[in-house]
C-alpha cells in the first residue's frame, strides 16, 4: 500500500518544528508498505489539492493524527477524500482519543473516519496497517480498557540523517536582505533546524485545562540515555554536513519531570559529546537546582519553555497549577540567564481569578525580569479535561463543539470576570505589549549591560522577531519592512557593536571590548541617534 500521513492545518501558525508522530510511525510501519509524509502546517495544500495528490499518487490508506483546534480540517478533508476516492481513512491523536464517536459518525456528524486509533498508536499501528491492507479495518483501536501505555525501551529508531526537512529550514522565513544582513554580522549558518526529540511520556500533576494526562497518563516512561544520545550523535552529524544550526526541541511534557534521571542524561550528552543547543519544556518549580540549572548550561540547554500561566496566585489555585509560585518566578529566570539560559515563556488569559488589565500586570512583572520570549493564549476548555467538563456543568460554553468553527484567539466560554470581548482584547494588548520596539531596544539593553556574548544578542534579537509574528501572522514582505524599520536603532546598535569589535580586534593594544554597566552605551563614539531609549 502506499500509506499518507498528513498533519491538517493547525489554524494559528506556520509550523516551525516537524510533527513527531508520522515519522514514528513511518519507523514503525510494516515492511512492504510505502510511506508519504505531509505536514500541512509546513507544505500550504488546499483540500482540492491534497485529494487530487492522493488520486495522482494512488495513495491506499490517508493517517491523520491532530488536536483539537485542527478537528474540523481534519473532518472537512476526510470528507472530500472520500468523496472523490476510495482511501481508507483512519484518526488518532489527542481529540480523537476524547471523542472517537464524533470521527466515527455517532454523534449526528457524517462519519469521517473509517477507523481511530486511542491513545499512542506505537504498538497499534502494525495492526492497523495490516487490517486496512485486507480491507478488514475495525471501527476503534486502542487500550484494553486498563490504560495501559507502551513502554519506550523499543523507541522508534528515526533517521534523520537522510530526511528531507526543507519545509522546516527557519531560514526560508527570512527574507533574503536579512539572510544578508545576518551573514555580515558573523551568522554563517546556511540552514536552521529545530528538530523535535522525545525522551520521555506522561505528566503526574493533571491541571485542569491541560490534555496531556489524559493523552499519555501520569505514568513517568523513559527511553534509554543510549537511545537519546544515538539521535543527538545523528542529528550533529546532520548540522557537520550541512553547515546547518541544528536545534534539539526535547518534547516531553515536562523534560524535567525526574530530575534524577534528567542530570544522568545530561552529563552522558557531556560526557560522549552529544551537545546541541537545545529546547525544552520545564515546570518552573523544577528549577529551583544549581546543579541541574548548571548542567542544562554545559550541555548546551538554551531556551527553557515554562507554562508560567500566570502572575495571580490565586488564578493558578483555581486551574490546578498552584505549584507554580509567581512570588519565585524571577529568581528562577535569573537563575538561568546567568548561565545563559532563557526562557520561552508561556501565560494564558482567562483563567478563573484573571481581571480585565491582565496583561498590565503581566507586563509589569516581565519588566522586572530578564529577558524572557513570551507567548499568550486564550483559555479554552477542550473535550476530556476537567475545565471542559466543569464549565459545561455550569452551562458556561459558548459552543460546546467549538472546534467545529475554529478560530484563534476567540472566546469559547463566558468568563468570571470579564466578557469574552474583553479576554480577546486582553490576549491582543499582551502581545502588542510585548513586541513593542522599546521591548526589543530593552532586552540588548540588559544583554549587553550584563556582558552576555554578542552572538546571544544577535539570536536573541531574531528570536524576538521570529516570535513576534508566530500566532499573529506578520510574514509578508511589508510586515518584515515594517518591523524592521520600528527596531531600527536597535539593529543599528547590534551591527555598530559588530564593527567596533572588529575594529578593536585589529587594534595591538585593545584585545576586548570593553565592559559596560547597565543603562551606558558601549562606545562613547556611537552615533547619537543609538541613544537607548525607555522600556
Amino acid at each position: 500500500m502506499h500509506i499518507l500521513l498528513f498533519v491538517p492545518d493547525n489554524h494559528v501558525t506556520r509550523n516551525f518544528v516537524p510533527q513527531l508522530w508520522p515519522f514514528l510511525l513511518r519507523a514503525r510501519t510494516p515492511a512492504g508498505h510505502r510511506v508519504t509524509i505531509i505536514d500541512g502546517n509546513a507544505q500550504r495544500l488546499s483540500i482540492a489539492e491534497l485529494v487530487q495528490y492522493i488520486k495522482d499518487n494512488d495513495v491506499d490508506l490517508l493517517g491523520m493524527g491532530f488536536m483539537t483546534r485542527m478537528a474540523q480540517r481534519a473532518y472537512d478533508t476526510a470528507l472530500a477524500v472520500r468523496a472523490e476516492t476510495n482511501v481508507s481513512i483512519v484518526f488518532g491523536g489527542p481529540h480523537v482519543t476524547s471523542l472517537p464517536d464524533e470521527a466515527l459518525g455517532r454523534t449526528g456528524l457524517p462519519r469521517t473516519a473509517h477507523a481511530v486509533v486511542l491513545g499512542e498508536a506505537d504498538e497499534i499501528w502494525a495492526e492497523v496497517v495490516e487490517d486496512a491492507a485486507r480491507g478488514e479495518l475495525k471501527d476503534v483501536y486502542g487500550p484494553d480498557g486498563h490504560g495501559c501505555k507502551p513502554t519506550l525501551d523499543d523507541y522508534s529508531v528515526i533517521d534523520w540523517e537522510s530526511l528531507d526537512l526543507g519545509l522546516f529550514d527557519l531560514m526560508r522565513f527570512v527574507p533574503k536582505r536579512v539572510r544578508g544582513w545576518l551573514q555580515g554580522i558573523g551568522i554563517k549558518f546556511e540552514k536552521v533546524y529545530v528538530v523535535p526529540v522525545e525522551t520521555g511520556r506522561g505528566c503526574p500533576y493533571g491541571c485542569e485545562f491541560c490534555t496531556v494526562t489524559g493523552f499519555f497518563g501520569r505514568q513517568l516512561r523513559f527511553r534509554s540515555n543510549e537511545s537519546v544520545i544515538a539521535e543527538l550523535l545523528a542529528l550533529k552529524r546532520r548540522a557537520a554536513r550541512e553547515r546547518a544550526l541544528v536545534n534539539a526541541f526535547f518534547i516531553d511534557d515536562n523534560f524535567a519531570i525526574n530530575r534524577a534521571r534528567l542530570k544522568s542524561l545530561l552529563r552522558d550528552m557531556i560526557r560522549l559529546d552529544a551537545c546541541l543547543p537545545w529546547i525544552a519544556q520545564m515546570s518552573v518549580n523544577l528549577l529551583d537546582d544549581e546543579e541541574l540549572v548548571g548542567l542544562i548550561a554545559a550541555s548546551g540547554g538554551r531556551f527553557i519553555f515554562m507554562g508560567l500561566e500566570s502572575v495571580n496566585a490565586d488564578s493558578l489555585k483555581s486551574a490546578g497549577k498552584s505549584f507554580n509560585k509567581p512570588a519565585d518566578y524571577g529568581r528562577t529566570l535569573q537563575r538561568l540567564a546567568e548561565k545563559n539560559v532563557y526562557t520561552i515563556a508561556s501565560f494564558i488569559v482567562g483563567l478563573e481569578d484573571d481581571r480585565p488589565g491582565t496583561a498590565g500586570l503581566i507586563d509589569a512583572e516581565l519588566a522586572k525580569w530578564p529577558p524572557v520570549l513570551p507567548v499568550f493564549g486564550l483559555l479554552t476548555p477542550y473535550a476530556g479535561t476537567p475545565l471542559y467538563d466543569k464549565l459545561a456543568a455550569e452551562g458556561r460554553l459558548l459552543n460546546p463543539t467549538h472546534w467545529l468553527a475554529t478560530r484563534a484567539f476567540k472566546a469559547t466560554f463566558q468568563f468570571s470576570h470579564f466578557s469574552p470581548e474583553t479576554a480577546e482584547a486582553e490576549v491582543r494588548e499582551a502581545w502588542r505589549r510585548s513586541y513593542r520596539p522599546r521591548v526589543f531596544a530593552s532586552t540588548q539593553r540588559w544583554l549587553v549591560a550584563n556582558g552576555k556574548p554578542f552572538d546571544a544578542q544577535v539570536i536573541f534579537l531574531v528570536a524576538r522577531l521570529i516570535f513576534r509574528g508566530i500566532y499573529f501572522p506578520q510574514g509578508t514582505a511589508f510586515s518584515w519592512i515594517r518591523v524592521l524599520a520600528a527596531n531600527s536603532p536597535t539593529i543599528a546598535r547590534i551591527v555598530w557593536r559588530r564593527l567596533f569589535r572588529r575594529s578593536v580586534a585589529q587594534t595591538p593594544e585593545t584585545s576586548a571590548e570593553p565592559t559596560v554597566a547597565a543603562g551606558e552605551r558601549l562606545d562613547p563614539a556611537a552615533p547619537a541617534g543609538f541613544k537607548d531609549g525607555p522600556r
